[in-house]
């Protein structure tokens, strides 16, 4: 077991405290975020040489899922911010000492939508927009976001050209009273602006180069771990925090299970049904675990021998990891239908972890029909769609 999951585990209960806190909060609260910088687990997947772990990326598997059982919101926050680091660590090493430099423990936020649009101008570009979702971003020094280049009317250009651009946090504002959600409200997943920002050329990342291995190659060399490419990785650390949910309500609902008895005097531990769900949810939940950990594995060892985890491959794994996280949370689902009324008092921890599960089932790297379809039409022969993702 890795240390930071042993620290997580170790502080569990004060962990699991916070979780009720943080949702009132509308964001993670301050010692959340003190826990899971002490357990090292958001420094798993950055650079060695930048004061992280550059560990395997099934042990920031195991970390993400130890958080998000006790504590939903902070294991998507692990998941989210956990996996930032790695794009960091590809970087030019001016921008990984600007960020890490003076810190090794710096949170870095985003999203990735291309809402921003970038003025080319001397030495970098004049940059604006308006982003939702930055999971985490309170407790965050640096954003990633996502944006399109273009003209000085601010009209992207044809075609529309990708790059991802690294501000610290005295270049963009925090919306505040902009995370107003169903679930996961303790991650604070704010809106973030800016108006004619100024980022210098070498906090600017070309997207397509991201994903293909470019600056992987140029920057890390011979790195196993960032030969993974940001098509696998991304999805990961996406579904870790998703499989966290999942498991934390199988956890929450078999404790409920134990002492509930139904209005109509059955005893849920012996009830053919809820054990048929209970069963059904624990298997579903660990399978899908099981098999995006082996595919993890597997191309981990396909790149330390010096291959390459090709098209084909990655579109199997976006099939794959999909179906794994669809099913976990349909069995889920299926659980908490037999939990009883008292499953929505806020006063029981059934609702949060099924308000989150919804939230967290939106995600874009949650969504099945798009790689269904990508698979598909790649599997006959066919054109990859230019929006699929992998």
């Amino acid at each position: 077991m890795h240390p930071a999951t042993a620290y997580i585990l170790e502080h569990a209960d004060a962990l699991r405290a916070e979780a009720e806190p943080s949702d009132r909060l509308g964001r993670t609260t301050d010692r959340t975020a003190e826990i899971l910088r002490a357990s090292g687990g958001i420094r798993l997947l950055q650079a060695k040489d930048l004061g992280g772990w550059e560990a395997h990326p099934n042990d920031f598997l195991d970390w993400v899922l130890a958080v998000g059982e006790q504590h939903p919101a902070a294991g998507w926050i692990a998941g989210v911010v956990g996996i930032h680091p790695w794009e960091i660590s590809i970087a030019s090493p001016r921008l990984q000492k600007e960020v890490y430099g003076e810190d090794p423990d710096i949170w870095v936020a985003s999203p990735y939508a291309p809402f921003g649009r970038a003025v080319p101008v001397e030495g970098g570009y004049r940059f604006s927009g308006s982003w939702p979702f930055s999971t985490g971003t309170d407790h965050c020094e640096w954003v990633i976001l996502g944006g399109l280049l273009a003209d000085e009317s601010g009209r992207p250009t044809t075609p529309p050209t990708m790059r991802h651009f690294i501000l610290p946090r005295s270049d963009y504002e925090i919306v505040p009273d902009s995370w107003n959600v169903m679930g996961l409200s303790g991650t604070g997943s704010k809106d973030v602006r800016m108006t004619d920002a100024f980022v210098p050329d070498h906090r600017v990342l070309d997207g397509v180069e991201v994903r293909d291995n470019t600056y992987s190659d140029r920057w890390r060399p011979g790195a196993p771990l960032y030969a993974m490419r940001f098509g696998v990785m991304f999805p990961f650390a996406i579904s870790a925090g998703t499989f966290s949910i999942a498991r934390g309500a199988v956890a929450v609902a078999e404790k409920h299970i134990e002492g509930r008895v139904s209005a109509q005097g059955s005893v849920s531990k012996v009830d053919p049904f809820v054990l048929d769900a209970l069963a059904k949810a624990h298997a579903d939940v660990e399978a899908g675990i099981a098999h995006v950990r082996a595919i993890i594995a597997g191309f981990y060892d396909t790149v330390c021998s010096g291959g390459d985890i090709t098209v084909k491959d990655r579109l199997r794994f976006r099939r794959d990891q999909v179906r794994a996280t669809d099913r976990a949370i349909g069995s889920v689902n299926e659980l908490y239908r037999l939990m009883g009324s008292s499953s929505i008092q806020k006063a029981s921890p059934l609702e949060r972890y099924w308000r989150d599960l919804q939230v967290a089932a939106t995600h874009v790297c949650n969504s099945r029909e798009p790689c269904y379809l990508a698979w598909g039409l790649d599997h006959f022969g066919g054109e990859i769609p230019p929006t699929a993702q992998y």
